[in-house]
């Protein structure tokens, strides 16, 4: 077809060519233009039209951009519409393809590539029926050249992202993988002889070719091809490595072989391969000298492909267990390589997972060689955790002011490999590792001669605190030495300052068995608590002491309250930490006597309560706002971890310890009393924000939580402020207290009265909600679904009163099934699944479902049809189950009624198989995960999804 050909273009009805279209495309300067011309380009692409217009535009007098786009176009029909092409035109189309590629083997390259690639998806569709020695056709077909490298390249890769179903493209695979050794592989090895004896980069197949052709090689190992069977040219890309020009593509290619996942079988091979590593270190330490970074990182890649995948296989030769000792030196020479990362060096982090392949590797053999093992790798892992210090070294103060703020995080992430690293060690060193660690602390803290650098110092207390929370340190008798040098440590630094509260933190349950020590250190802690800059690893500190060691704070409890309070008032601390500083007081008062835990409460609470005061007489503004919501924070975080009781053990398995009998109201409570008024305050000023009234809930969530049964006391007046507050401004916190008092108090004869009229009270108010219309209120939907469902797990009687509509309750669910976001619909169908079990014990449940269950079903199969996402499928799936076990009755006749209307849920689906889905479902009553499998398949073919790419997955 020549360049006159056209298809009807834009909505103007233009005729156009392609030509005509490509120009506008590249060169009109009006987007719109270019935009009309791309989208008339893509139709024209898949037309039929295509096959001719493709061959025009690729003339050689075309510019490059227009060929490229016949090559595309090309290749895009071959490999998408391969359907189009009659079986007799299969070799015509071939012998086309193989000219073009030949007057494009000099370029463009885009070109080459294209035609190429066009090529490839023509031979994996006719392997091995059509063209069964394609391969070696196109070997010798083609000099031995860029066209021919090309074209080997593009074929393995092809393949790997072809869409070819996987029994045809394992097919094409095998035939293909059987010509590497014996036609590919010779004809690579040749050129790469040539290349690396060349010196005239203007040998066609010399010095120019040695990059493609290692880049072939890679492309050959996507298929699997047995490592032994390659060998040579491993060895030959050894070689290459020596080449500048080559040592890129030659470290790839090497990566890629030696890291086959069945390399392992061939044994010899890779005894063979650790000479040829190991010859590598001068031109490692080469590099190293130089601060050649990527060849360096190049390096490190060949040894590890060989020293991580197979250390084991290489381990169990021990007739050769030196040279794998040798080969882990070079690991550790890329571990401890000089400079900082990752300014100066970016290799060494590459290195760290290896440690803990070998250590596991060795761990894991029969008893006799993990007993040689040991004996030979205990000094290389004691060497190793010197250079891991030394790697975890801060560079000077100066140096790290020069460093981004990326830099600085990549250290730090660098940093925690360290210490998962340094943990793994430990393992194989034992508590010798803390001894040699304390000696030289020692030796550092009381050298006489020249001050000690702070980083040696930190890098060291870095490492205790890496291995402290693994490692049993009762075992280890240096722990009080070293908590009795770390006052001794001279502070001038952020980072040392830092990683000593961190330590310290860390051995806090060695503290808890030791708490005569907490004098020496707990000082410390409260000391950094005043420094800001120190803010989150003494705060955290303090916290894990709190936890741990709270039996024995009793005497420190005065300075602790102290420091908190000043540091609180002054505001020294970011909002999230001063929330951690008030669980750490909550947990050190909780084992203290009632009266004594009400003093402090005093002491500490009441500059912010006053500050509540002044802030309920104040305007409202942004900032009061945040002031607000930081004290009620602070309530609650304090109120979370505030458990008085004896010890942990004594909890009753809802999360709280039981109160002493006889010493009156819970702490919490009474403060809770002397607030409460003044909360209504705020409320009947805030109640429109929608974060105020949040943050008040969460005060009295979290202190049911925490006091379970103690709470009692506050029901009667928080339900009356309750149900007036969610009366004025429906919101969803409201809900959610309601939801925890539901759950704690439902079945408790005092106060089960009080919450069932609570209950119905939020049930009419956000019926009201649904009949204004709840779209714009997905939070109330979500609490309210989730409400309605605890209630129903936890006393079904909650609903049993006159005013109660169950009906109304139920459309209510049915309109929540339909919300686009997901949490709400999920919460629905819980909603569902908790109430369709009760049909048969609770009369009006069992009528409305009998009246509206089929809109139930109905909804559920609009969902499944396509209007809800396939995520929440098991969510519908659940229903439908339920439905099933508890209205089998019914089920049959609404499944017959819903489903023979015409294209519900999905003209996708035929009447076949809407019947085949009736059948199954009605037959599946016991396994909830069938269900969900029938429901997968039934909502793909309403989808018009079922046997697709996008399916695939799901």
């Amino acid at each position: 077809m020549n360049n006159e050909h056209h298809l009807e273009g834009d909505s103007n009805s233009v005729k156009r060519t392609p030509l005509l279209a490509l120009h506008q495309l590249y060169y009109d300067p009006d987007i719109e233009h270019k935009n009309t011309a791309q989208k008339w380009l893509m139709r024209a692409q898949v037309s039929p039209e295509g096959w001719n217009f493709s061959w025009v535009l690729l003339s050689l007098d075309r510019a490059p951009e227009i060929q490229y786009f016949g090559a595309n176009a090309l290749q895009t029909k071959i490999s998408r519409h391969w359907a189009d092409i009659p079986a007799e035109q299969y070799e015509a189309l071939r012998s086309q393809l193989s000219a073009r590629i030949a007057l494009f083997s000099d370029g463009p390259r885009m070109v080459l590539t294209r035609l190429c690639v066009a090529l490839a998806s023509l031979a994996l569709h006719t392997i091995p029926d059509s063209w069964p020695n394609a391969v070696q056709d196109l070997v010798q077909c083609f000099p031995p050249g860029p066209a021919l490298l090309e074209l080997l390249t593009v074929l393995p890769e092809e393949l790997h992202t072809s869409r070819l179903p996987q029994y045809r493209k394992s097919l094409v695979r095998a035939a293909i993988s059987q010509t590497g050794p014996t036609s590919v592989f010779p004809l690579l090895l040749r050129l790469l002889d040539q290349a690396e004896n060349s010196q005239d980069e203007a040998v066609g197949t010399g010095a120019a070719l040695g990059p493609k052709v290692l880049r072939c090689f890679s492309s050959w190992l996507l298929l699997d091809i047995p490592l032994s069977e390659c060998e040579a040219l491993v060895m030959a890309s050894f070689r290459a490595l020596h080449q500048p020009e080559l040592f890129e593509m030659a470290s790839d290619a090497l990566v890629h072989a030696i890291s086959q996942p069945d390399a392992h079988r061939y044994v010899n091979t890779l005894l063979k391969l650790v000479p040829a590593v190991l010859q590598l270190e001068e031109l490692l330490r080469h590099a190293v000298q130089n601060g050649d970074m990527e060849s360096t990182h190049g390096l490190c890649r060949v040894i590890l492909a060989l020293g991580q995948n197979h250390a084991r296989t290489l381990l169990e030769q021990t007739a050769h267990w030196q040279s794998f000792l040798a080969l882990v030196n070079m690991v550790m020479y890329c571990t401890g390589i000089p400079g900082h990362y990752p300014v100066d060096e970016m290799t060494s982090s590459l290195t760290l997972t290896f440690w803990y392949t070998l250590q596991e590797d060795i761990g894991s053999m029969e008893r006799e060689r993990k007993t040689m093992y040991l004996q030979v790798y205990r000094p290389v892992y004691f060497q190793l955790v010197d250079v891991l210090l030394y790697k975890a070294q801060f560079p000077t103060d100066s140096e790290y002011a020069t460093w981004s703020s990326d830099e600085k995080e990549n250290f730090r992430i660098y940093r925690v490999d360290i210490s998962d690293t340094l943990m793994y060690v430990c393992e194989i060193l034992g508590p010798e590792l803390l001894g040699n660690w304390y000696d030289k602390l020692g030796r550092l803290l009381t050298a006489p001669t020249q001050p000690t650098a702070w980083q040696q110092t930190e890098a060291i207390l870095y490492g205790f605190q890496s291995i402290a929370e693994t490692l049993d340190v009762n075992h280890s008798d240096v722990i009080p030495g070293l908590l009795g040098l770390i006052p001794r440590i001279s502070v001038s630094n952020v980072q040392l300052a830092d990683t000593i509260m961190f330590t310290i933190g860390a051995l806090a349950e060695w503290l808890a068995d030791h708490p005569v020590m907490l004098s020496g250190v707990l000082p410390l802690v409260l000391q950094a608590l005043s420094n800001p800059d120190l803010s989150v690893s003494s705060v955290s500190t303090l916290k894990k002491i709190c936890r741990e060691c709270r039996p024995d704070l009793a005497p420190y409890a005065p300075s602790i309250m102290a420091v908190a309070q000043d540091v609180l008032i002054k505001q020294i601390h970011k909002s999230s930490q001063c929330m951690w500083l008030m669980q750490a007081l909550g947990l050190m008062l909780s084992p203290l006597p009632i009266a004594e835990i009400l003093g402090h409460l005093q002491t500490l609470l009441t500059p912010h309560i006053q500050q509540l005061e002044s802030l309920a007489e104040q305007p409202q503004t942004p900032a009061n706002r945040l002031a607000i919501i930081h004290i009620l924070g602070l309530l609650s975080n304090l109120f979370t971890t505030l458990n008085i009781g004896p010890n942990d053990t004594e909890q009753d398995g809802t999360g709280a310890m039981p109160k002493p009998p006889g010493q009156g109201p819970h702490p919490v409570v009474v403060v809770l009393q002397q607030v409460f008024q003044l909360v209504q305050k705020l409320l009947a000023k805030w109640i429109n924000d929608s974060q105020v009234v949040e943050a008040v809930c969460t005060v009295f969530i979290k202190s049911v939580k925490t006091l379970v049964d103690d709470f009692g006391p506050m029901i009667p007046q928080l339900s009356e402020m309750l149900g007036q507050m969610y009366s004025t401004v429906p919101q969803s916190s409201a809900l959610e207290l309601t939801r925890e008092l539901v759950h704690i108090f439902a079945k408790d004869p005092t106060h089960d009265v009080t919450v069932k009229l609570l209950f119905l009270h939020m049930i009419a108010v956000t019926l009201a909600v649904f009949e204004r219309g709840p779209r714009d209120h997905p939070d109330i939907v979500d609490s309210f679904m989730q409400l309605l469902l605890q209630a129903l797990k936890r006393k079904v009687d909650l609903f049993i009163a006159d005013n109660c509509d169950f009906k109304a309750l139920f459309h209510c669910g049915l309109i929540s099934l339909k919300f686009p976001e997901g949490p709400t619909v999920k919460s629905a169908c819980g909603f569902f699944t908790e109430l369709l079990p009760h049909c048969a014990t609770v009369p009006a449940i069992g009528q409305v479902v009998h009246d509206e269950g089929r809109l139930l079903l109905e909804t559920i199969l609009e969902a499944i049809g396509g209007q809800a996402p396939r995520i929440l499928m098991d969510n519908f799936a659940d229903v439908l189950f339920y439905i099933n076990k508890h209205c089998f009755a019914y089920l049959p006749i609404w499944l017959k009624e819903t489903l023979q209307r015409p294209d519900f849920p999905s003209a996708y689906v035929t009447p076949e198989q809407k019947n085949t889905f009736s059948q199954q479902i009605l037959r599946e009553r016991v396994s909830k995960r069938k269900v969900k499998d029938i429901v997968k398949e039934f909502t793909l073919l309403c989808r018009g999804l079922h046997g697709t790419e996008y399916a695939a997955d799901y």
